[in-house]
């Protein structure tokens, strides 16, 4: 069981941690939502508890809740820019749709 993170999500990530200036790194996770059931979910972590799960690449702690680790185990997170269009890229392979919005999936 693992998420990984490239080079630019890091880099992007410590960039954002650095100008916060505080936090012990990003957790990912899913909520329920939009038109296919599941949403993915980042935000900053300042404390980790007890029963989190954390990976740690490039520098980086990605930590997950147990929960949210069934959808998305073998993810990688990449940070990438398309033209004028910048953000996170969710490289998941559990993913079986997705909606045509893009802003949810289904496993």
């Amino acid at each position: 069981m693992a998420i990984t993170l490239t080079e630019a999500a890091a880099a992007h990530i410590k960039k954002y941690l650095s100008r916060r200036g505080k936090g012990v790194g990003v957790r990912l996770g899913v909520k329920t939502t939009g038109c296919s059931g599941l949403a993915y979910k980042l935000e900053y972590v300042d404390e980790i508890a007890p029963e989190d799960l954390v990976f740690e690449q490039h520098g980086v702690k990605v930590i997950i809740d147990p929960k949210s680790l069934a959808y998305i185990d073998g993810t990688e997170l990449d940070f990438v820019r398309e033209g004028l269009n910048e953000g996170f890229r969710f490289n998941n392979p559990n993913e079986r749709d997705r909606c045509g919005c893009g802003e949810s999936f289904r496993v």
